[in-house]
């Protein structure tokens, strides 16, 4: 993913919200979000040359996702995807900071992460370059390239309309629609606002918007996620072509399972 919001325990219907976009090569293959062949358990998407998944959850209530740090420098050859830290934490039966703990000192193994593993009762955050793992309370986080809650545009913007779709309320179908729209916006802010992540000012520009549309790489589906009070999950996903115009839908709901 490259911009992941997350209202957490901010709403007395919705425990859950989650809205994100994946950034991606279009070349790259990937599958919609499923419920998976080899492991039924784990719904979402696929990256279907590693193998791993940039944002999914289990009927137990848990979910993870995961994001690149934009440090262009620091890029090597060798290591391993950055989506298996989130299908491995969900094959696992460990819990968020147990999961967390095992992988911090294996994390120089992976490019730099943004990482969100999470069950029913805790959030718990992992940044490669923090090096420990920390729980997150109740409220409303942004992660894009950078650190957490980092100042860029699309993080303030996605967190800034989040909660105000929080509290104004809204039923479900219509929180969806809202997110979707807030997750389509490709407006760019001003040069004064762009970060320097290290690929030069042209480059700033064309990942600033919350919906990347380039020649070659953009985004490839935006994705929400609703748990309400009752803890019947909501997974809405929709794809993009190439060209930016949308190519699927895909939709699931379950009840989450009390083991």
């Amino acid at each position: 993913m490259c911009l992941i919001l997350i209202a957490w325990r901010c709403h007395p219907q919705w425990p859950l919200v989650l809205a994100a976009n994946r950034d991606e090569f279009h070349g790259r293959p990937a599958r919609a979000a499923h419920q998976w062949d080899d492991a039924p358990d784990i719904l979402g998407g696929r990256d279907l040359q590693q193998g791993g998944t940039w944002l999914a959850l289990d009927r137990r209530g848990r979910f993870g996702a995961v994001a690149n740090f934009r440090e262009p420098e620091l890029k090597r050859t060798g290591t391993r995807s950055r989506g298996l830290l989130v299908s491995e934490f969900l094959r696992s039966s460990l819990a968020p900071e147990e999961y967390l703990a095992e992988i911090t000192p294996q994390r120089k193994e992976y490019d730099p992460f943004n990482l969100i593993a999470a069950d029913p009762d805790s959030l718990w955050f992992l940044g490669s370059r923090e090096g420990a793992p920390r729980e997150l309370g109740p409220g409303i986080y942004g992660i894009s390239n950078g650190e957490l809650d980092c100042p860029w545009p699309k993080v303030k913007t996605g967190k800034s309309v989040l909660e105000r779709l929080l509290r104004t309320g809204g039923r479900g179908t219509d929180l969806s629609s809202a997110l979707f729209a807030l997750l389509a916006d490709r407006s760019v802010p001003n040069d004064s606002q762009l970060p320097d992540t290290g690929v030069g000012i042209e480059w700033e520009r064309r990942l600033s918007p919350l919906f990347i549309h380039t020649e070659g790489y953009g985004t490839r589906c935006s994705t929400i996620v609703l748990k309400d009070a009752r803890g019947t999950v909501r997974l809405h996903e929709r794809s993009f072509e190439a060209n930016g115009q949308p190519s699927g839908d895909a939709s699931h709901e379950f009840l989450v399972e009390t083991r």
